[in-house]
């Protein structure tokens, strides 16, 4: 088909840039211009997919880092500072050149959905997460009083942006209504009630990328590896890594720590010989060697671990970590522990035992087959173009 100028936009998160980048990839494969606009911290992965990289500055990246929690008083929180993004991108990207289309972020890049409709040009929207209809909702996880003075405040406030666009739908705004397509990049069969989805929402399953910009790593010796990270949002817990540093000496297990920019190395004590910490690793290469992922069940990593079948302990920080780590554990295909409860021995009982068990060793054999049904990046990207045709 004739080649296309394609605008991305993504938030300030790995979980939602990661989950893009194969789709961009495709897209620059099959000969589209493609423009990528996020935060820095994100350039050497989208230049690596062959687009073009527009820097811009995040509010999110000056604010102190007690990142909300996704329900009640904590989400309408989140909520404002969303706000406070979306006015500040609108503001920083509106004089891009209009695209013949836009893919963007659909839980958090509202500023696509802004400028898709300024330009007057469709948008395809991406979905990282688990979606919602009348047969699942993430409000079993995410209390919000729908009659909240402070969420009443911050919904007038997007009104009233929204009218000056031209936008008068609130409701339908907040639902993503007028996207002409939604890529949700999670297997049907890992979506709860996932058979119910008949219309308005595209399974792919994960769209992944080599990541070479991040290096190789190979195993240092015979043991199992074990992978521990926590994500980038919710692992400002030295106390949890510190609990396994303090327990992995003499264990048969090598043990890969990503702890993120929020602990200090030196605060874990001395490293037995079979740890090692970073503040980030090449997941996806450790995870082609991994044994056990023990994982804050954020749906990137929980995906990648799926995508490269290894079994999952998993440690929820957040509510929308606590759904995806019930699923795991609801499809078989690994563990759950309560991070508030959590010990030493409880930890390394659930490692050992899920890499043990031919059940979820089963069970993650049949995801994989799910996710390579799905279609991944082809689908998706053949999905754009048909919007684009």
């Amino acid at each position: 088909m004739t080649p296309a100028n394609i605008t991305f936009f993504a938030p300030l998160g790995a979980g939602h840039v990661n989950p893009t980048l194969g789709l961009a990839a495709e897209l620059v494969r099959r000969g589209h211009r493609v423009s990528y606009a996020a935060t820095r911290r994100f350039e050497s992965r989208i230049v690596e997919t062959g687009a073009a990289f527009v820097p811009v500055v995040s509010t999110w990246e000056s604010l102190p880092r007690d990142v909300p929690q996704m329900h009640g008083a904590e989400l309408v929180r989140a909520m404002s500072l969303l706000l406070d993004e979306t006015k500040a991108m609108v503001a920083a990207l509106g004089g891009l050149p209009a695209p013949d289309l836009v893919v963007h972020d659909g839980p958090l890049a509202w500023w696509g959905r802004i400028l898709a409709h300024r330009w007057g040009v469709p948008a395809v929207e991406t979905w990282p997460n688990f979606v919602n209809n009348q047969h699942w909702n993430m409000r079993g996880y995410a209390k919000l009083n729908p009659l909240s003075p402070r969420l009443l405040l911050v919904v007038l406030r997007l009104a009233r942006m929204l009218r000056r666009e031209g936008i008068r739908d609130v409701g339908g705004f907040f639902r993503g209504d007028t996207a002409a397509d939604r890529i949700v990049t999670v297997p049907r069969a890992f979506q709860p009630a996932g058979d119910t989805f008949t219309d308005g929402y595209r399974f792919v399953g994960p769209v992944l990328t080599d990541r070479r910009f991040q290096g190789d790593w190979e195993p240092p010796g015979p043991h199992p590896v074990l992978l521990v990270s926590l994500g980038t949002g919710y692992n400002d817990r030295p106390d949890f890594f510190r609990m396994i540093v303090g327990s992995a000496a003499g264990r048969p297990w090598h043990v890969v720590l990503a702890i993120g920019d929020a602990v200090d190395p030196g605060a874990l004590g001395p490293l037995p010989p079979n740890v090692e910490v970073h503040e980030q690793v090449p997941q996806l290469a450790i995870l082609r060697h991994a044994r056990v992922f023990l994982t804050h069940a954020g749906m990137g990593g929980a995906l990648e671990g799926l995508a490269h079948e290894v079994p999952m302990v998993a440690v929820p920080q957040m509510a929308e970590q606590r759904a995806n780590a019930d699923r795991l554990v609801e499809l078989g295909l690994g563990r759950q522990l309560d991070p508030a409860r959590i010990s030493a021995a409880g930890l390394w009982e659930a490692v050992d035992g899920v890499a043990a068990d031919p059940g979820i060793r089963d069970r993650l054999a049949w995801m994989r087959r799910e996710i390579d049904d799905a279609g991944g990046a082809v689908v998706a990207t053949d999905a754009v173009e048909a919007v684009l045709g």
